[in-house]
């Protein structure tokens, strides 16, 4: 598939630091697409979404995608298979070389295990996990404590609230609870991430290739702990023939 994707602008070639194949990882609502976005930044670097992906291939009407299109229409699963080939595709386009963000993959211990053994077939540098953490009845008052306004202006109830209750200090406009931003909703995709992901924590954790941040922190504190782990990591002795390949 000639993606799109391979247009992504990459890290100088005298980067002192890059981080490989990262694993962003936490709960809902405990801010894995900020950080992901601030890496990308940085580093140069894509982010990997199985949610773009599916569009994508769909889009360009690959065999792949006309068959997640089938399953999808029916209200069926993707099936795993299917998934692990888009990835595969994906990770093999030139601006991977020196790293990228996972987003929503490996979701189960299964893709995780796949993922392994691509990756050592490939000659690729492991991936690192980064668990983003955060107490439950904390991230339930991030979420349905978040108000925004039309402009994009965002607030929080409780920790970040407006000077006048329901409008926005910047221009007035009254704020808006998302549809997504309610405690039922919240309390199904956590029931989904104890499920299925926490179980990859857990692997990540075995493997000695996984820290832990907390996700609570001030955004630009979390992403300095973030990196601060990438690098331990990635510097430990099984992971310094990784550098060289990045390079």
């Amino acid at each position: 598939m000639n993606s799109e994707y391979a247009s992504h602008p990459t890290a100088p070639a005298d980067s002192s630091y890059l981080p490989g194949p990262v694993l962003l990882i936490g709960p809902p609502g405990v801010g894995k697409g900020t950080q992901a976005k601030t890496l990308m930044a940085e580093f140069g670097i894509p982010q990997i979404s199985t949610g773009d992906l599916f569009r994508e291939h769909r889009r360009q009407r690959t065999e792949l995608g006309l068959i997640a299109e089938k399953l999808m229409v029916l209200g069926q699963l993707v099936p795993d298979n299917l998934v692990n080939q888009m990835v595969a595709r994906r990770l093999s386009d030139p601006d991977c070389k020196r790293g990228y963000i996972l987003d929503g993959f490996p979701r189960t211990l299964a893709q995780a295990a796949w993922l392994d053994e691509h990756l050592g077939e490939a000659n690729s540098c492991p991936v690192v996990a980064i668990s983003l953490t955060a107490d439950r009845d904390d991230l339930l008052k991030r979420i349905t404590g978040r108000r925004i306004c039309p402009q994009g202006h965002i607030y929080n109830v409780y920790t970040e609230p407006p000077r006048v209750e329901g409008v926005c200090d910047v221009d007035g406009c009254p704020l808006e609870l998302r549809r997504d931003d309610t405690e039922e909703i919240f309390e199904s995709r956590m029931k989904i991430f104890e499920a299925e992901t926490a179980p990859v924590i857990s692997h990540y954790h075995t493997e000695g290739r996984f820290a832990e941040v907390n996700g609570l922190h001030r955004v630009d504190t979390v992403t300095r702990d973030i990196r601060a782990q990438l690098e331990r990591l990635r510097t430990e002795p099984s992971m310094a023939a990784c550098a060289a390949q990045r390079a």
